[in-house]
């Protein structure tokens, strides 16, 4: 890791969402890096003061006006775009504000670019998902898009703009897709998100888990840290990975029940309780998506950036469950 963020020495990074999950992982991994970060987030945000070497500047916006875009911009090397309205649900029931949060920014973002004509290197956060429901396993880059939900498609579209605006010049941009991200952090905004960690806090208590019918669907669960080093590869290897997107996952399958099994037995390990997993019956509210297998064949984005994932299940649900301890 740390020939890796040397390279980012020097540069000055806008992190969207900078407040938020994956953001503050990644300024987490950059404190030792004499670089400049402008943290964009929302009004009301709290910006958790943070030391290390980089000069950070907290800046309040909205970036669905393009006026923020051109205030925040100037003289920035790198965009880590990660601010968005995460939960499938929230976006189903009011499909134009979502689109208002995860399409109109971005294209705000790269009509900026284009009229200050800054090239710049715009990484972006995409998801698994946009493929729909995967026709085979693992699943690799070539397989087709067929978003089944309306939060898939705006990521999707987003994702497209930045590779439109990419094969024109005016930037440099890639999309990684993420699979189900899980590790230490700050709480998820969205209720569906985090689901493994709030497993983990239940376990913790000792309260039972909860199973949505057989729990036989697969996922690939990626470490946190993992993800946070993929952006990074992907940021210093631009030149190769330009116009792209790329899965990021652990290439590691799981059944839904399998994961939570796991959980209740490492929690145990350090608690001397083992919670019991239930099954229950499946929600009729519950997202066609979530009826989904997905494991992410990530030869692609190795073979591009010399990336993979280092942290097994095991190891990453250990140091999960160590962080949730502390925090109790």
């Amino acid at each position: 890791m740390d020939d890796l963020i040397n390279l980012i020495k020097g540069k000055k990074i806008l992190i969207t969402g900078s407040t938020g999950y994956l953001a503050t992982s990644l300024i987490t991994q950059l404190l030792d890096v004499e670089c400049s970060i402008i943290r964009l987030s929302r009004s009301g945000a709290h910006f958790t003061p943070m030391g290390g070497k980089p000069h950070i500047q907290d800046i309040e916006g909205d970036i669905r006006k393009v006026a923020v875009w051109e205030s925040v911009l100037a003289d920035v090397d790198i965009v880590f775009h990660f601010a968005a309205q995460t939960s499938v649900y929230v976006a189903e029931e009011n499909p134009l504000a979502d689109m208002e949060n995860n399409v109109l920014p971005m294209i705000h973002l790269l009509e900026t670019c284009r009229k200050m004509n800054r090239k710049l290197s715009i990484l972006f956060a995409g998801t698994a998902t946009e493929v729909g429901i995967s026709e085979h396993l693992p699943v690799d880059e070539t397989h087709p898009d067929r978003p089944i939900t309306v939060y898939d498609l705006h990521k999707l579209m987003a994702e497209n703009y930045l590779k439109y605006y990419t094969r024109t010049g005016v930037v440099q941009g890639v999309t990684l897709r993420l699979a189900n991200v899980y590790g230490p952090g700050t709480k998820s905004s969205s209720a569906d998100r985090a689901v493994l960690t709030t497993m983990i806090r239940r376990a913790l208590r000792g309260e039972s888990l909860t199973v949505y019918g057989k729990g036989d669907y697969i996922r690939d669960y990626v470490y946190i840290e993992d993800v946070v080093r993929a952006f990074l590869h992907a940021a210093v290897n631009i030149e190769r990975v330009s116009g792209q997107h790329y899965l990021i996952g652990s290439g590691e399958k799981n059944t839904i029940a399998e994961a939570f099994n796991l959980i209740a037995d490492r929690v145990a390990l350090r608690t001397g309780t083992l919670v019991p997993v239930i099954h229950v019956d499946i929600p009729e509210s519950l997202s066609p998506i979530e009826s989904r297998n997905f494991v992410a064949d990530v030869t692609g984005f190795n073979q591009a950036a010399n990336w993979c994932a280092e942290y097994s299940f095991v190891d990453g649900l250990d140091r999960t469950i160590e962080s949730c301890l502390h925090s109790l």
